[in-house]
């Protein structure tokens, strides 16, 4: 059989790009290993948090699905860091696992354009460096036009709890072993990563009068654009926190010769930023105690997962932790957490739109270039699933999407383009993950812009909803004509003037200023904001609340844009045919050797080659300039 796409995987990657292909227009086909176990959360029972609730919102914002399954499924809803300014708060959701795993399927199945079968994919078909097509494990074999791997966890995967070993992708699911070294014979450099997950345990045998209560923020932030957020009521159950302790501690260093960790029965590298609990005890010795979450992990909470307690310690060990814990005297293990190494493709083997350099028509997305998390597996999902379909347009004429040929986001459109530019430019020897302090131009790129800042891609790929999107664009020009005269008006303290101030409940001003500098005070809502001028009486929730924040943020806003067009300027200068890379202070030697192999004629051609990083962009400019200065 032939699709115009076929993609291998049917986790939170896999699910996006299948799903984005279709949309598209594209006749797409989904391979996965269980078809039941499509959008299994493997792991932690909750989609977003700092970083990665941006990357949901944007990948919803492109056309994305995680979003409006997420506000489907969720069971609390929480806005982190929600004391803090806009640019670093994060939405994070907790999901009925069960739920959001049956929802993703069925939409799965349910979306025109996409086939799904179960099947574990063998091998490639790969002429002359292009991929063509497939072969699975029962023999079948399909071609296609573009190929997209998603593979999670799956290549090559062994699953450790304690010294017991298996070959699995996920705990009692069989990992895949032959694509694995079939990826390897094609010549792709490989490398081996390490997660894992914590236990679970029966919400019936746990002290809950022992533990700090958590709740869910009112009203609940959703996730998804798409959702009425006025009529948004979902349930919101609690979360209890409780901590580790010295008797945990000993027990958990007194079994160190147990543990994979650290007996040389594990050989991937982990995440740094969420480290398994014996990892925490032996880096963090003076540590007295470690907080640990408890999640419910369905809407009849009977199951919770414990969150901070990662390990692949023996099951046995893995009891007397959780009996050492307050409030889990009792507690019964329904799960024991486990470690899972796995292989990976450096992700320097990619270009921006995730298409491999050395093989044609492939295209990587998710795990399998080293990251970690749902969120950013989605999120290279979708721009997998839309570059794949955007190259059909060089050969197919059933396809235009108005002279895009490609879709690359920049570090300053997005934080997809920040991770995918991280990974391309860099490449990781670590699971990767978001953080709101990898994006420089964070203030920019909120959760609650997203789809002002993607909106009209979206439209461009045809994966918005026309009304929709004329909503979008009446809500931009408001903006835009609101900002403008926010900036243009000057106010004084004028009799008028102070008792429209009065009115409002606000203090007086004493000398005359910008419009931004009274609508930017915390005290500002979207009632006042209408109440402010006559032309935002009758605009959107969402208008007001971006034209608070533009207030509030106006000259560091400004600032950061002033930045980002000096960057693009800088960024079309020429490099001299006959410079000189070589001895320049501040460029590896690494740096150099590539800049010599590839000579690339502008800045921008330099910050497309894989391993050169805006530093040394910063500095070959500045040696560029110091040259024609002379």
């Amino acid at each position: 059989m032939e699709y115009d796409v076929i993609v291998i995987g049917g986790g939170h990657a896999g699910i996006e790009a299948g799903v984005i292909s279709a949309k598209m227009g594209a006749k797409t086909h989904l391979l996965t290993i269980l078809i039941e176990n499509i959008g299994l959360a493997s792991c932690n029972p909750a989609i977003g948090g700092l970083g990665k609730g941006h990357l949901t919102k944007e990948v919803d914002a492109l056309g994305g699905v995680m979003g409006i399954i997420t506000d489907h499924c969720g069971i609390q809803y929480r806005i982190l860091n929600a004391s803090k300014g806009p640019a670093v708060r994060g939405t994070r959701a907790q999901i009925d696992m069960d739920k959001y795993r049956v929802f993703a399927k069925n939409l799965v199945l349910n979306t025109p354009n996409l086939s799904v079968s179960q099947e574990i994919v063998e091998e490639l078909i790969v002429q002359n460096s292009q991929a063509i097509g497939l072969k699975t494990s029962v023999g079948k074999t399909y071609f296609a036009k573009k190929i997209i791997v998603t593979t999670g966890t799956f290549l090559r995967g062994l699953v450790h709890i304690g010294e017991s070993q298996s070959q699995n992708g996920r705990f009692g699911e069989s990992a895949s072993i032959g694509l694995s070294k079939n990826l390897e014979m094609l010549g792709f450099e490989m490398g081996r990563l390490k997660t894992g997950t914590c236990p679970r345990i029966d919400g019936r045998s746990i002290d809950f009068e022992r533990l700090e209560i958590h709740n869910g923020d009112f009203p609940a932030p959703c996730f998804s654009y798409k959702t009425d957020s006025s009529s948004f009521d979902p349930l919101q159950l609690p979360c209890y926190v409780t901590y580790t302790n010295e008797a945990t501690h000993k027990l958990i260093r007194d079994n160190f010769y147990r543990a994979p960790l650290f007996t040389g029965q594990i050989e991937g590298v982990g995440p740094r930023y969420c480290p398994s609990i014996e990892d925490k005890i032996n880096r963090f010795a003076d540590k007295e105690r470690h907080q640990l979450f408890l999640e419910p992990q369905t809407s009849e909470a009977v199951e919770y997962y414990v969150n901070g307690l990662s390990t692949s310690l023996p099951f046995d060990v893995q009891e007397k932790v959780i009996a050492s814990i307050a409030g889990l005297e009792n507690a019964k293990i329904t799960r024991y957490g486990y470690a899972i190494e796995y292989d990976y493709i450096h992700p320097t083997e990619l270009f921006h739109t995730l298409e491999t350099k050395k093989i044609q028509n492939l295209y990587l997305a998710g795990q399998i270039n080293g990251t970690t998390g749902y969120e950013e597996a989605a999120a290279q999902g979708i721009m997998a699933g839309i570059n794949a379909v955007l190259s059909l347009q060089k050969e197919d004429k059933r396809f235009d999407f108005g002279g895009l040929s490609e879709f690359v986001l920049r570090r300053d459109e997005a934080y997809i383009g920040v991770m995918i530019d991280d990974l391309v430019s860099k490449g990781t020897k670590e699971p990767y993950r978001v953080f709101t302090s990898r994006a420089e131009y964070r203030l920019l790129l909120r959760e609650d812009n997203a789809i002002f800042r993607l909106g009209d891609y979206a439209h461009q790929l045809g994966t918005i909803d026309e009304n929709a999107y004329l909503c979008l664009a009446k809500d931009k020009q408001d903006i835009i004509n609101a900002m403008k005269y926010l900036e243009n008006t000057t106010f004084t303290p004028s009799k008028q003037n102070l008792t429209l101030l009065e009115q409002l409940g606000e203090p007086p001003i004493n000398d005359k200023c910008m419009g931004v500098l009274i609508v930017g005070r915390d005290s500002f809502d979207n009632e006042k904001l209408r109440k402010f001028h006559s032309d935002f009486k009758n605009l959107s929730n969402r208008a007001l609340e971006q034209i608070r924040i533009q207030c509030k943020y106006y000259s560091y806003i400004q600032k950061q844009r002033e930045n980002i067009a000096k960057m693009h300027q800088m960024l079309q200068v020429q490099i001299p045919q006959d410079f000189v890379f070589d001895g320049i202070p501040g460029l590896s030697l690494e740096v150099i050797e590539k800049l010599n192999k590839f000579r690339p004629k502008t800045l921008f051609n330099a910050s497309e080659i894989s391993g050169i990083t805006p530093a040394s962009i910063d500095v070959l400019h500045l040696y560029i300039h110091l040259r024609k200065a002379r």
